[in-house]
């Protein structure tokens, strides 16, 4: 038996597919499980490109020295004021989830600000499509949205061999493992 078990009601990222719609900002308060706090040298342009480049909201402000910002529930970002910046994104990166309908428009507003800050999108291995952006402050960003289930296809076999296999259909399987 594996460990593993379906736990998707405590995300808000919708089941994948095409049709998949994101849900609304999330601007309810809440003990935050993780976030990025990344340090910009210029906070209004950071704010700036995050909001109509990424698509994330003010969720508030420490004027000249911090900003909350937030898309969906768990997507955190603590813009900090800082006296500089790394001259290169590193090669770490946060990823952040969004729906398939999504990734192409995000591509669109980020080249739109800043013609050299994205790279993609592109399908992975791992059946996700995915865009990368370097924000202002050179952080490494990546949007992923999550492709339908094809269970005959390669990524599925690939998922397999390493022994993530998709839960039965129908199964409730919560209980034994919630607690």
């Amino acid at each position: 038996m594996s460990d593993y078990y379906n736990a998707f009601e405590m995300s808000p990222v919708p089941p994948p597919g095409p049709d998949a719609v994101a849900p609304e900002p999330f601007r309810g308060i809440y003990g935050m499980p993780a976030f990025v706090t990344i340090p910009t040298s210029d906070l209004a342009a950071s704010v700036d490109f995050w909001v109509r480049g990424l698509g994330f909201f003010e969720l508030f402000g420490i004027p000249g020295t911090l900003t909350h910002l937030r898309r969906w529930a768990f997507q955190d970002v603590l813009l900090v004021a800082a006296e500089s910046v790394p001259e290169q994104a590193p090669a770490m990166s946060v990823s952040f989830a969004c729906v398939l309908g999504e990734v192409e428009a995000l591509a669109e507003s980020c080249r739109a600000l800043r013609p050299d800050s994205v790279d993609g999108p592109r399908d992975t291995p791992w059946t996700t499509r995915d865009v990368e952006v370097i924000t202002p402050e050179n952080a490494r960003i990546v949007f992923t949205a999550a492709k339908p289930f094809d269970p005959d296809s390669q990524e599925a076999k690939n998922l397999a061999a390493v022994g993530i296999t998709p839960p039965d259909i129908g199964r409730d399987d919560n209980g034994a493992h919630a607690r």
